[in-house]
């Protein structure tokens, strides 16, 4: 298995982790204080290991226009997935955000003309058919926070797709600083008019998440830069599992069986989709990135 690939599933479990303790602060908090402070968070794990690049070049950009638009799209994401885990189940959240994916397959098709297998658009697709399984549109009631995840699908997918094209020429400073520059802005303005002061308990649940995110992100950036954007995108179906046993053990949240077996049928598409890769990787950098915060 490629190196890139290990990278993204531990950076995936470490997005769960964060993402289960938004879960665990988000009911005291709007949206944007929420991200505020993770964003804010995220920095650290970059400033501690950033030893090569200047603070100071972080504007210093090749693609300027594409950079910010890439933080647009992630401050938005960011906004909408917060709002799917704060309102909805936890495994939903992420059943809805794993058709990801299938946007991102279709861009790098698209736009960066990678080369996709039938037998792969035939996994997503059956990924996508345990999504539905899960979230069972028509047949129960769905909610914003259901519309808040399948929006943040295809920002991310947006998202991915632009820092596949500028990764390989951005400073890490620059890719992470601008990013969290402009949440910090965007989310501390924004918050203003419901600002809630956290306890200190909060506090720390809120610096821990944003730690997590970030530690993912320099993960994820790290395995971009070695394997190609189609194959590393099915990796995020790893997070199921983190799903389930994150929301049964600290939220009480107990999937059906028809749930379970839709979660269990996206995972599988999704792994099988990483294992029959057969093309010898070419170690340039190739760049996938999706999350919302980072």
């Amino acid at each position: 298995m490629p190196i890139g690939v290990i990278l993204a599933f531990v950076a995936y479990a470490s997005f769960s982790m964060g993402d289960a303790l938004i879960k665990a602060v988000g009911p005291g908090f709007s949206v944007f204080e929420i991200a505020f402070f993770t964003t804010s968070f995220s920095i650290i794990p970059l400033a501690l290991t950033n030893r090569r690049e200047r603070w100071r070049e972080m504007f210093k950009m090749k693609h300027p226009w594409l950079v910010q638009l890439r933080c647009l799209t992630a401050i938005c994401g960011t906004s909408l997935i917060v709002y799917a885990f704060t309102h909805i189940h936890f495994a939903e959240t992420y059943a809805i955000a794993f058709t990801t994916p299938i946007f991102v397959t279709l861009l790098s098709v698209l736009i960066l003309k990678e080369h996709v297998t039938p037998l792969r658009w035939v996994l997503l697709l059956v990924g996508f058919v345990g999504v539905l399984l899960v979230v069972r549109p028509g047949f129960r009631e769905l909610g914003l926070g259901h519309l808040a995840a399948f929006a943040s699908t295809l920002v991310g997918a947006v998202t991915t797709v632009i820092l596949r094209h500028i990764a390989p020429t951005e400073k890490r400073v620059t890719l992470v600083g601008v990013l969290v520059v402009y949440s910090v802005i965007f989310n501390g303005t924004m918050m203003l008019h419901s600002f809630v002061w956290p306890t200190w308990e909060q506090f720390g649940l809120l610096a821990l998440c944003g730690a997590f995110g970030g530690c993912g992100g320099l993960l994820l950036i790290a395995a971009t830069k070695v394997t190609p954007a189609n194959l590393l995108a099915p990796v995020q179906y790893s997070q199921l599992i983190w799903g389930i046993i994150l929301g049964t053990a600290f939220y009480h949240e107990y999937p059906d069986a028809l749930a379970i077996g839709g979660l269990f049928v996206v995972l599988g598409a999704g792994l099988m989709n990483v294992l029959s890769e057969k093309t010898k990787i070419r170690w340039k950098p190739r760049v996938f990135f999706y999350r919302s915060g980072l």
